[in-house]
């Protein structure tokens, strides 16, 4: 059980990893759960968004939307999933940029590829993910994840699941 105390530098490294995997095997549940209630995922749509809430983005997306995201995909209803999408993470190792145990705030940045498959389609996407991160009964949780897109201000195909 970690304490803000105890996370150390490969604690936070493993959260990240873990992360991706998840969305890789496609169990969105257990993903989620890594989000505090109030956590939002994010994905800026210009370079050196301030905040996704008074600015338009690609993603901001809360447990609610996040919650209404994972049921669709698993819907049979849901034909933009037929066939359905495969993802892939390819992370760099993660760099704290940001750990301070007494505020339980820890940030982590990592630069990532990322393919997602649908049929004969391969999208590619290159960026930076910055976790925020709190030890939250006893387990580091989310409390924002940003997806900084090197394109992010170009005309991009509707990403179906999560980067």
């Amino acid at each position: 059980m970690l304490t803000p105390a105890t996370v150390i530098l490969q604690d936070l490294i493993d959260f990240v990893v873990r992360e991706s995997r998840l969305l890789d095997d496609k169990r969105y549940e257990e993903w989620n759960a890594l989000f505090t209630a109030d956590a939002y995922y994010w994905i800026p749509l210009v370079p050196d968004q301030p905040d996704g809430l008074n600015h338009t983005s690609h993603m901001y997306e809360d447990k609610l939307l996040r919650d209404l995201r994972i049921e669709r995909l698993k819907s049979p209803r849901a034909y933009a999933q037929h066939p359905p999408s495969r993802c892939h993470h390819l992370l760099q190792t993660p760099l704290v940029e940001k750990f301070d145990a007494t505020e339980n705030s820890f940030v982590l940045r990592t630069e990532f590829h990322y393919t997602e498959s649908q049929g004969d389609e391969l999208q590619f996407y290159v960026g930076s993910f910055f976790h925020h991160l709190s030890v939250i009964d006893g387990a580091l949780r989310i409390t924002l994840k940003r997806v900084n897109l090197l394109n992010s201000d170009a005309a991009l195909p509707a990403v179906q699941l999560f980067i």
